[in-house]
């Protein structure tokens, strides 16, 4: 797969008029070997770690904007934080975002997903969508009830 997604940027850089330089090869590189989400000091990290390049996050960020634009690389905005997640030939999946601690769960629904696919939409073609979803995750559902607990009992002693 990655020679393929090489090949769609070296495409779209073509087409666009951009430089194909060895730096922006290796971000694709360092994006396609990540599984799940990842934010930009995360990829820093990683390409100091594995001695590829050392880039700045000005680069970072020019050649992310770059492979979002070439749908190679889909950002999104969970809550305030800005992720990123490399898009060429994967499934479609959901995101439950939990708003206390930020943890992110990817999960699919065939049902689901069905049921937004049949939807249908007046003037418009849908060519793909992302669904989050927020609330609670069971652990920090579980802490906030045992805080409750304890305040409740606090009270009636």
């Amino acid at each position: 797969m990655k020679e393929t997604v090489r090949q769609i940027f070296t495409e779209y850089l073509n087409v666009h008029g951009h430089r194909k330089t060895p730096e922006r090869y290796a971000i694709l590189d360092t994006i396609y070997s990540i599984d799940g989400h990842f934010n930009v000091d995360t990829l820093y990290s990683l390409m100091v770690e594995q001695e590829k390049f050392r880039v700045s996050r000005a680069t970072l960020y020019n050649t992310i904007t770059l492979l979002i634009d070439a749908h190679l690389v889909v950002k999104h905005l969970f809550g305030s934080t800005s992720q990123y997640e490399k898009c060429y030939n994967r499934d479609t999946h959901h995101h439950q975002i939990c708003t206390q601690c930020g943890q992110v769960i990817e999960f699919q629904d065939e049902a689901l997903q069905q049921l937004i696919e049949q939807t249908r939409m007046s003037r418009f073609v849908l060519s793909h969508y992302s669904l989050y979803l927020y609330g609670l995750c069971s652990k920090c559902s579980r802490a906030n009830k045992r805080i409750l607990k304890n305040l409740k009992n606090k009270k009636e002693k």
